[in-house]
Formats: structure tokens, C-alpha cells, sequence
């Protein structure tokens, strides 16, 4: 597993890099204004995460579309398809779009059934980002203070602790199933309907530890209230640059970050694939969109079209292992 993982993380970035958007796209602007609003459906709730970085750039994007009105409309359940139903039933000209996180290419592998295909249903149109994960404990259940610690404490009581996740099947369980992995331990899981009941009930010690996205994590860190272990993605950030990753603290294939992407219906013409893609990279590379989303540690990079559609595909395969390994099966 860990072999796939290289290969497709690697190809897939060098990818991203290869072919991101350079700085003149900002210069694009739209020769003709809809006079009809964009929509923007989430497959999520009010407040989470892919959510907060929509709407702190919607300004910025009304602007990016040479004053089209922007709506974002939350349709959350069933990790994500609900949402992506109402996206593949749109109509194709440019009036509805979606933002999507890692969810969307890991419900092929968890779910026996989608009522519609994760590749062929959608246009890809970016990836914008990525947010990263951080790995937490409860200082007062767990007096782990580093990924060594911790493993030998999770060894030396097989199954003794909980860790926490947004629900079953999510890229957050995904995450926590990697470092059991890679860490070769046992934790019981403990599946939540949401990151804000997950992250109350790490504070409150019904759980030991968890996966929880940087921004939802920081004020507790610094509270006191949770524990950082580590990063779990490659890098340090310079959000919270004191926290060490994983990976450089002996897990070296341990890597995962929460991404999020901008795709369209199946059939969305070649043109306004590019009128909204260059809208969400003039937006989103714009210094006050940029400022807000370095706060929160998200990372802005911004992808063609024809690598997003690479790099979907390359992650779909990457959680498939993952997920078989685990066992992962939803209804």
C-alpha cells in the first residue's frame, strides 16, 4: 500500500506544480456578465470546513466574475452525495458549480452504491488547496507528547483508547485508519456526525484522539484544551510552524491533508470551464482572500482543469487501498 501511495501522491503533485495557473491568469477578465446568480452547491454543512473557505471568498469571486451574483447553498448527508446528486442533475451552462473535499473520490470505495460516477458525472475545474490535518490528543487522558510516545503508549494497551472521526467513511476516519496502518496499532474508532461533536468530545475526554483539520484545532492548541502530536501531511505550515509532521517523526509514509476542488456537471463547455476557472484563481490569489486563507493554514495553489482530473483519479486509487485494507463498507 504504502508503494501505491508514493507513486500516485508523487505523479499527481508533480503534476499540480507542473501545470498550476501561472500569475497572469489575474489579468482575465469576464467579457460578458450571466444575469442569473452562480450557485454553489456544498455537500456539507453550514460552518465546516470547505464552507468557511467558500464564503470568505465570495466577495472576492463576485468581483473575479465581473459582478455575477454568487449564492452558496449547503446540502449536506450521506457524506457528500447528496450534494453531488444536485450537482450532476444541473444543467451544464456554467450556473452551478460545487466544492468538494477528499470525501468525493473516497465514497466510490465506501459506499456498495452512488447513484451517479465520481469521474464521468463532473467537469473538473481546479484544485484549489488544501487545508491541513492535525493529529490531537487529550492532555489529560493521553500524556503522549510526540508520535514515538504515543505509539508506545498505544502498544503497551492494545485497544485501550478511542479515536475520534467526523463520521464513518470520511477522509478524517481515512486518516486516523492511516496512522494505524503505518503505526501498527490498535485504537478503537468512534464515528461522530460532525467535527464540532467530535472536537467537544475530545475536550471533554470521552475520546482520547483524533484527526481534526488545522483551523478547527487552533484555538484549542493554544488553550491548552488539546494536545498537538503532529502535522499529518508532508510539510510544516507556516500556520502553526512549531508543530512537526508525522512523517519526520518516524512515519515517513504517513501523509494526508484535506483538499478542496471546484467542479462542475458532466458536458460543462470548454469555455466556462475556463470563464470559472479563472475566476476562482483570480479570487483565491487575491491578497485579501490570500490572508484570510493563511490564517486559517490553508495552502492556495491552484490547478489547470487537466490536472485536477489527474489528480482526482490518482487519489480515488490511493483511497481504495486504504479503505479495502480497513474494511470500510457503508450501505
Amino acid at each position: 500500500m504504502n508503494t501505491l501511495n508514493r507513486i500516485h501522491r508523487r505523479s499527481a503533485l508533480a503534476l499540480l506544480a507542473s501545470t498550476a495557473l501561472p500569475t497572469w491568469a489575474q489579468t482575465n477578465v469576464p467579457t460578458s456578465v450571466p444575469d442569473k446568480p452562480l450557485r454553489i452547491i456544498l455537500p456539507i454543512g453550514a460552518g465546516s470546513g470547505v464552507d468557511t473557505i467558500a464564503r470568505a471568498a465570495t466577495t472576492a469571486l463576485m468581483k473575479a466574475l465581473g459582478g455575477q451574483a454568487v449564492v452558496i447553498e449547503n446540502l449536506p448527508g450521506a457524506g457528500g452525495i447528496t450534494g453531488g446528486s444536485a450537482l450532476v442533475k444541473a444543467a451544464p451552462d456554467g450556473l452551478t458549480i460545487g466544492m468538494v473535499s477528499n470525501n468525493h473520490v473516497i465514497n466510490p470505495s465506501v459506499y456498495k452504491k452512488l447513484p451517479y460516477d465520481t469521474v464521468a458525472d463532473f467537469t473538473p475545474i481546479t484544485i484549489m488547496g488544501a487545508t491541513p490535518f492535525v493529529l490531537v490528543v487529550n492532555p489529560t487522558k493521553v500524556a503522549a507528547k510526540n508520535v514515538k510516545e504515543l505509539i508506545a503508549l498505544l502498544k503497551a494497551k492494545p485497544d485501550g483508547y478511542n479515536y475520534a472521526s467526523s463520521g464513518n467513511g470520511t477522509v478524517i476516519h481515512l486518516a486516523g485508519e492511516m496512522f494505524v496502518d503505518e503505526a501498527q496499532v490498535v485504537i478503537r474508532h468512534i464515528p461522530y456526525k460532525s467535527t464540532g461533536a467530535m472536537v467537544t468530545d475530545l475536550i471533554g475526554g470521552q475520546v482520547e484522539l483524533g484527526v481534526v483539520a488545522l483551523p478547527a484545532a487552533q484555538a484549542h492548541l493554544k488553550s491548552g484544551a488539546l494536545r498537538a502530536i503532529g502535522l499529518c501531511g508532508k510539510t510544516r505550515t507556516p500556520a502553526a510552524p512549531d508543530i512537526p509532521t508525522i512523517a519526520e517523526q518516524g512515519l515517513p509514509n504517513y501523509d494526508i491533508e484535506g483538499w478542496f476542488a471546484v467542479l462542475g456537471p458532466a458536458k460543462l463547455p470548454p469555455e466556462q470551464v475556463k470563464r470559472l476557472h479563472d475566476a476562482f484563481v483570480v479570487a483565491f490569489t487575491s491578497p485579501e482572500v490570500k490572508e484570510t486563507m493563511a490564517k486559517q493554514g490553508n495552502v492556495i495553489n491552484p490547478s489547470t482543469p487537466e490536472a485536477a482530473g489527474l489528480y482526482l483519479r490518482s487519489e480515488m486509487a490511493r483511497y481504495a487501498v486504504l479503505a479495502k485494507k480497513a474494511g470500510i463498507a457503508l450501505d
